[in-house]
């Protein structure tokens, strides 16, 4: 799945701050009930990030939805990855990650999207999505693209099979992805 750098819609930015959005509907007492999103902010993610990220990535590496990721390969993936973050009694709870690779001015790839089960659908991914996104264009790339199984999810965030008027990739499969236990 691929979007393209000259998306007429720029990717929103800015997270949710504490107070501001709320899902527009009320309690009973008539307030509005807050955003999940309430105190979740997108960052940089750091070096030091290392050990979060992988606790993140676990459960779904576990699952097999995610690939394994070394120490080493999950700092460099910090170089251009972002992470979804709340503080919460002044600890912060990282919540979601994603990073871009670079590849060449031409193309780079989302790798690495994972979103905390308990946060899942809010918006979180999304977020992250545009943050990726956005530094590739700020970065110059021309395209970037997305392996997933999650297909819907991508083309809600203008990713789309192929781009127009382009070549598609077509693989071969020439051993099974995850070997059987004899």
């Amino acid at each position: 799945m691929i979007v393209t750098q000259d998306s007429s819609e720029k990717p929103a930015l800015s997270a949710a701050k504490p107070g501001a959005a709320a899902t527009g509907k009320l309690d009973a007492a008539g307030k509005p009930i807050p955003s999940l999103l309430e105190g979740v902010t997108i960052r940089k993610a750091l070096p030091t990030d290392a050990d979060a990220i992988h606790a993140l990535l676990r459960p779904y590496v576990a699952q097999r939805l995610l690939l394994a990721r070394t120490e080493a390969e999950v700092i460099e993936l910090t170089r251009h990855g972002f992470m979804a973050v709340r503080s919460e009694n002044g600890v912060e709870k990282c919540l979601g990650f994603a990073a871009v690779e670079i590849y060449s001015a031409k193309l780079a790839e989302l790798l690495s999207l994972a979103v905390h089960h308990e946060c899942r659908n809010i918006g979180v991914g999304r977020m992250l999505v545009d943050h990726c996104v956005q530094r590739a264009r700020e970065l110059g790339v021309m395209e970037v693209m997305a392996i997933s199984s999650s297909e819907e999810f991508f083309q809600n965030c203008g990713f789309d099979y192929s781009l127009p008027d382009q070549k598609k990739a077509f693989f071969c499969q020439l051993r099974p992805r995850h070997p059987h236990s004899d």
